[in-house]
């Protein structure tokens, strides 16, 4: 063997050995953390806190508030999402959700679900939903989201006691419109959590439909 080829040889060696003894001073065998030699400029390991929010939401709720999140459907390809103290109560992985007004109801005190139900607004029975708003308890909070088609069997009785929870746009609800609300029962003013986007032709994101929307927040306890 050549004198060049030996001194190849015992270059190569030198440069895995380094680099063995490189990654076993400065990187954990779990790999979680990576720890920089001081003259790279850092004085130790830099540790980065993920902070996990309730629901997904851009930040942690307050303490005695309660966090939701409520996500109306695509068109008519994706269905809604409604989320409620980290709890997904309703979406189309569970497999609970249907084209027309997707409704959650929760205790406004203690947080837990009382039930939930959605409602065929094109073909449907619309008897069927002012039943159900007829009957909501008192301290219930309301989540409600669309999809696909939420308006066209909408009358009167439905909007008075859709607007009797605190919606702004109830009486606006229309043919393929999308709509993410929360309200409660005999509500006094207006809810500040309503998001309301007409079906118009010219601004529709998707073909036939505007895009979904996304209501996030944080509510208190007895609020309403």
């Amino acid at each position: 063997m050549r004198v060049s080829g030996v001194l190849r040889l015992l270059a190569l060696i030198f440069a895995l050995v380094t680099t063995w003894i490189f990654i076993r001073s400065y990187v954990s065998l779990d790999m979680k953390t990576i720890r920089l030699p001081r003259w790279l400029g850092f004085s130790g390991a830099k540790k980065i806190r993920v902070v996990k929010t309730k629901c997904g939401l851009s930040k942690p709720c307050p303490n005695n508030f309660f966090a939701f999140k409520i996500s109306s459907g695509a068109a008519n390809v994706v269905g809604p999402t409604v989320c409620f103290e980290d709890l997904v109560i309703m979406s189309p992985v569970k497999n609970n959700v249907g084209r027309g007004l997707n409704i959650a109801l929760v205790n406004g005190t203690t947080g837990m679900v009382l039930t939930q139900k959605y409602f065929d607004m094109y073909s449907g029975d619309i008897k069927l939903l002012v039943k159900f708003l007829k009957e909501i308890p008192e301290g219930a909070l309301v989540l409600v989201a669309s999809y696909d088609d939420p308006g066209t069997k909408m009358n009167d009785e439905t909007r008075k006691l859709l607007s009797s929870l605190g919606s702004s746009y109830a009486k606006q609800l229309g043919f393929r419109d999308s709509w993410v609300f929360l309200g409660a029962k005999n509500l006094k003013d207006k809810s500040p959590f309503e998001q309301f986007l007409k079906n118009n032709p010219g601004t529709n994101k998707y073909d036939g439909w505007p895009e979904l929307l996304e209501l996030e927040g944080c509510v208190p306890r007895k609020v309403f």
